[in-house]
Parts: structure tokens; C-alpha cells; sequence
């Protein structure tokens, strides 16, 4: 599987920058959160959303035998190690430890990444020590 042109994902998560935050929601401009940013920037690099997403939790700190977010991305993009990970890549964040992966990010930057952040909607932000420890598994969004 041929990953798409990082300088494309790029400059397509960047035009939802300021995109307000709405839970289980994925429209540039209107509303979204960190999984919804993701399925934005899927449906204009790639095309049309492969299934429905069923309604999630917010809760950073579920816990549970089943990675549900990486086993869904596996489906569908190439996996890279997370060591690997640069600009353009799509990024799975464990926010507790013994939780599930359940937070997104796409990496702008070897230092910076866009994500859907309650109260603040879509932001860029540094990939600081304390984020770059929660990467967990991390994908590249495939050719059109």
C-alpha cells in the first residue's frame, strides 16, 4: 500500500485549524473531535470512509482487551513503528497507563502535531517529551 504525499496531509489538517470542538463530529469548520479530524482529512486525502464509525466514549482512561482504534487503522492504513513517525503520519496517544489508545493526532512537524482538544477545538501544538511518550502506535494515510 503506497502512503499519500505527507506535504498533502499536511496542508489538508491544517485547513481545520480553529475548527470548533464537538464530540463524535467530523465537519471542517463547524465541528469535530480528535477522531473526527482524522476522518476529515481520510475523506479529501483518500475518499469516502470505508465503514461507519459506531458512537465512542470520551474517556481517555477506558481500559480494555481490545486496542479498538489501532485494530480499526490496521484495516485500513499502513502501520509504521512509532519511533518512525514523522510529518504526516497519523498518530494513536495512550493517555493513562493500561488504557487504550483513544486520542489522535496527525504530526506536522518532526516537534509539532494538529489534534482535537475539548474547549479548544482543532489546534497545532509543540510534540512535546510528555505527548511523544503517549504515542502508542502510529499509521500513514494510504494513496488515493
Amino acid at each position: 500500500m503506497t502512503s499519500a504525499d505527507p506535504a498533502r496531509v499536511i496542508t489538508i489538517a491544517r485547513s481545520w485549524l480553529g475548527t470548533p470542538y464537538h464530540d463524535q463530529a467530523s465537519l471542517n469548520g463547524v465541528g469535530c473531535d480528535c477522531l473526527g479530524l482524522a476522518r476529515g482529512v481520510w475523506r479529501e486525502v483518500v475518499g469516502p470512509e470505508p465503514f461507519p464509525i459506531p458512537p465512542y466514549s470520551r474517556d481517555w482512561g477506558e481500559t480494555g482487551p481490545h486496542e479498538v482504534l489501532a485494530e480499526g487503522a490496521r484495516c485500513m492504513m499502513p502501520e509504521i513503528a512509532s519511533a518512525d513517525a514523522g510529518p504526516g503520519a497519523l498518530v494513536l496517544f495512550r493517555m493513562a497507563p493500561r488504557a487504550i489508545a483513544k486520542h489522535v493526532g496527525i504530526l506536522t512537524g518532526p516537534d509539532s502535531f494538529l489534534h482535537a482538544y475539548e474547549r479548544l477545538g482543532v489546534i497545532e501544538e509543540a510534540l512535546t517529551p510528555s505527548w511523544r511518550r503517549r504515542i502508542a502506535f502510529a499509521f500513514m494515510f494510504p494513496q488515493r
